[in-house]
């Protein structure tokens, strides 16, 4: 039986907290936000390796750098040469894609539709209709490119779709209870209980300006725009993620919508964890401040710089980006 939470200022007595029964459902893989199958559909030409990620990715071990102030930043992410296609037409889609993300840095991926921008997040998170086809990919020191979805989660790389799936009779807090213990069962953590695990959450409702009733509702059913997208960050916050991808997620939104997602994802930025996010507009990186931005054009990254790269481009388009 799933949680019936009462719409109040403050969390309800403990004592008088209705009962719970976690849902067992083989239908989804958690923690993802997305359900993707496991190794029997995960495609990839790359054999996998048993030993430490420094014993086999010289070509990235030199990535580790200075902030001018003589203090070392090791990478969160280490992207070098990546290629991809599509599993089913080999079609190839990602051209050698390089990029580092170091901790507590917010990078910005821009282009135009159809330059391989979505197809990048959804390949570093091991989603199925992709194959990898050659590169390196380290995160957090270890080969990413050797694990399998679930296990990319559970190390802490969150994703979240451009247009999130609805999960039919899986309830919100049974759907986060479940992803948060998996999460905390992988650090070596005690697992919390339900009234342990309420307590935790209450708090985090009020970042994404949501009400408690969203916990008793199925995962994103008849959820509109606004709701998918604080529903995608509010399982951010609960996850703790290291790395974030948020693919468009502007897209759809209202200004209210949109200040309410920015604020919640700053609010969520800490000096050790990191945000990579796709967008095609300018209005995003106003209210989450890059320190990067990378534009991708036919699979690669063709150029890195500051914000003032959104400004040549809301002015010139990206022929000037191109031709530059």
């Amino acid at each position: 039986m799933a949680w019936q939470i009462q719409c109040t200022a403050s969390p309800p007595p403990l004592p008088s907290f209705p009962p719970f029964t976690l849902k067992s459902t083989s239908s989804i893989s958690l923690p993802l936000p997305l359900p993707l199958t496991r190794s029997s559909r995960f495609r990839s030409t790359h054999a996998p390796s048993p030993r430490p990620i420094a014993a086999s990715f010289s070509a990235v071990e030199s990535t580790t750098s200075t902030d001018g102030l003589g203090n070392s930043k090791t990478p969160l992410l280490e992207v070098k040469g990546l290629t991809a296609v599509i599993a089913e037409t080999k079609q190839e889609i990602l051209k050698g894609v390089d990029l580092v993300v170091h901790h507590g840095e917010i990078h910005a991926i821009m282009g135009k539709n159809g330059s391989g921008k979505s197809t990048f997040s959804k390949v570093l998170v091991g989603h199925p209709d992709y194959e990898v086809t050659g590169g390196d990919v380290v995160f957090k020191g270890e080969n990413l490119l050797d694990m399998e979805p679930e296990e990319r989660s559970l190390a802490g790389l969150f994703m979240s779709f451009q247009s999130p799936v609805e999960i039919p009779g899986v309830n919100n807090i049974d759907f986060l209870h479940m992803a948060y213990n998996a999460r905390r069962k992988k650090l070596g953590e005690p697992e919390l209980g339900p009234l342990e695990f309420y307590a935790y959450i209450y708090p985090k409702l009020d970042l994404v300006n949501m009400k408690t009733d969203f916990l008793n509702r199925n995962v994103n059913e008849g959820f509109s725009g606004g709701e998918r997208k604080r529903n995608e960050i509010l399982q951010l916050a609960v996850l703790g993620a290291d790395l974030a991808i948020l693919d468009e997620i502007d897209s759809g939104l209202d200004v209210d919508a949109l200040q309410d997602v920015a604020k919640a994802v700053n609010g969520l930025l800490t000096p050790t964890n990191s945000v990579l996010m796709i967008t095609h507009y300018r209005r995003l990186l106003e209210v989450i401040k890059p320190t990067f931005i990378h534009i991708m054009e036919n699979g690669r990254i063709i150029k890195t710089g500051d914000s003032s790269l959104a400004e040549v481009l809301e002015e010139k388009g990206y022929t000037a980006i191109s031709a530059a």
